[in-house]
């Protein structure tokens, strides 16, 4: 059993956005930890059902690079993603199918090599502050509290659960009322003939939002928004009481199998303890709803089984921090370019309704993609902490952009570039030189500008 209980990187949240932090910085030369709370890696991709990963491009052009590609094609070659392909929607530019079960493989795989020691079943409990730097942090694990001390801290909870807890700044919500984009229980479902959906969906294509018919027979993994006269009828008759308007759903890389984004758990805050044990179980009693909706009126469905609704409920915001910047949705339109641009994106800004049905959605005009600043991952107030993936400072508007996987995962992997340098080199964060940050992510194929 390991004595040591101090690194130079401590990353607390181990999805991909804390995944790719860790790895970056451990490729700087610092000795670099992971705290997650479950027994595996993935965070949302493989605690909350969600896929697939979307988008990395924008337009044609891949603006996420680096060490998220080199997760896809270790997937890849393990027969458990097929890349990047069409999104028969044609709503994100593009979208990664992946295996759950073998992600969660290849990130411990990634973490040995890359020699991120990892702490599962570990809960932040209590934090260590001195001024405007962290000196260490308690965990509760199966054997009690073991504090950890760390150079500089990276925040990769989702929730901003670490800097909340060291008394920085954070917001909620949108700005109007405080609350949040919908929960959701995303449902994995086997059994589905694929053949015979694709085919309800070319005889009646008004029922189904997909653009262009001859995506189904080019792209090899279908996306689709549909049944929308069944599933309205369902609600009309009490037989479907979630607030949305259709079936959303993503095929994965597995015969038969998709991934549906249905349910929609509205007006329940996912850090209010009370609140987020009603969104569990709400969440799955819509997911059953769901299903024996599917069986019973959906081509395709008729011999569907619900394999899983995830470990935890899909959770798409709660607290941001207040950085040094706050990054808005005007931002994001006017592609507006900082001087300190760490990772770009290109996902549309997509709001989840927060008090019932429908997405409002603000797409970016053809291959335009935004840039997102250093300024928006240091934390006001503190000297040694950074946060990555949606708990970056943004308002609710640019957050709904920012928060999907790809893009967490470029602004996780500039958090841990920059943690590593800070760490070696024993300089807080707001010392780094920029031009040597971009000569490290330059270095790690990353793409920035």
């Amino acid at each position: 059993m390991s004595q040591k209980n101090s690194w130079d990187v401590v990353v607390v949240g181990g999805g991909v956005s804390g995944c790719m932090a860790a790895f970056a910085a451990a490729k700087q030369g610092a000795d670099t930890l992971i705290i997650e709370r479950y027994g595996f890696l993935g965070g949302a991709l493989t605690n909350s059902g969600v896929g697939p990963m979307m988008t990395f491009h924008a337009g044609a052009r891949q603006v996420v690079t680096g060490l998220p590609q080199e997760l896809v094609d270790r997937l890849s070659d393990k027969n458990a993603s097929v890349g990047h392909i069409e999104d028969t929607i044609s709503y994100a530019s593009s979208v990664t199918p992946f295996d759950a079960e073998v992600l969660k493989l290849v990130l411990d795989e990634m973490a040995l090599d890359y020699g991120v020691d990892v702490l599962f079943h570990a809960t932040l409990s209590g934090v260590r502050r001195t001024g405007d730097s962290i000196s260490s942090i308690t965990v509760q694990t199966r054997s009690g509290a073991l504090e950890i001390q760390g150079k500089i801290f990276i925040d990769a909870t989702g929730d901003a659960a670490l800097s909340f807890e060291a008394g920085a700044d954070v917001r909620i919500g949108r700005s109007s009322d405080g609350l949040c984009q919908p929960m959701t229980a995303n449902m994995k479902v086997a059994g589905v003939d694929i053949k015979r959906l694709k085919d309800e969906i070319r005889n009646n294509p008004e029922n189904f939002n997909v653009k262009d018919l001859s995506s189904l027979d080019r792209s090899p993994k279908l996306s689709v928004a549909g049944f929308v006269r069944e599933f309205n009828r369902a609600k009309k008759d009490g037989k479907i009481t979630t607030e949305r308007e259709d079936v959303l759903l993503f095929e994965t890389v597995n015969p038969g199998e998709v991934i549906l984004n249905t349910t929609r758990v509205i007006r329940l805050s996912p850090v209010e303890p009370w609140d987020l044990s009603k969104a569990e179980y709400e969440g799955r009693r819509q997911a059953f709803e769901i299903i024996n909706f599917l069986r019973s009126s959906c081509a395709g469905f008729e011999n569907a089984v619900l394999l899983s609704t995830g470990v935890q409920i899909g959770v798409r915001e709660s607290r941001r921090v207040v950085g040094d910047y706050v990054l808005t949705a005007d931002d994001l339109l006017k592609s507006v370019k900082f001087t300190d641009s760490i990772a770009l994106g290109g996902y549309p800004i997509d709001i989840h309704n927060p008090t019932g049905a429908e997405t409002a959605t603000t797409h970016l005009k053809p291959g335009q993609f935004y840039y997102i600043p250093f300024r928006s991952i240091t934390v006001k107030g503190f000297s040694n902490l950074m946060v990555c993936g949606r708990c970056i400072s943004t308002t609710h508007e640019a957050g709904a952009a920012i928060r999907v996987t790809p893009i967490v995962m470029a602004i996780g992997q500039a958090a841990g570039v920059a943690a590593g340098i800070c760490s070696v080199s024993g300089i807080p964060v707001r010392a780094l030189d920029y031009e040597r940050l971009k000569e490290s992510l330059t270095a790690i194929n990353a793409t920035f500008e």
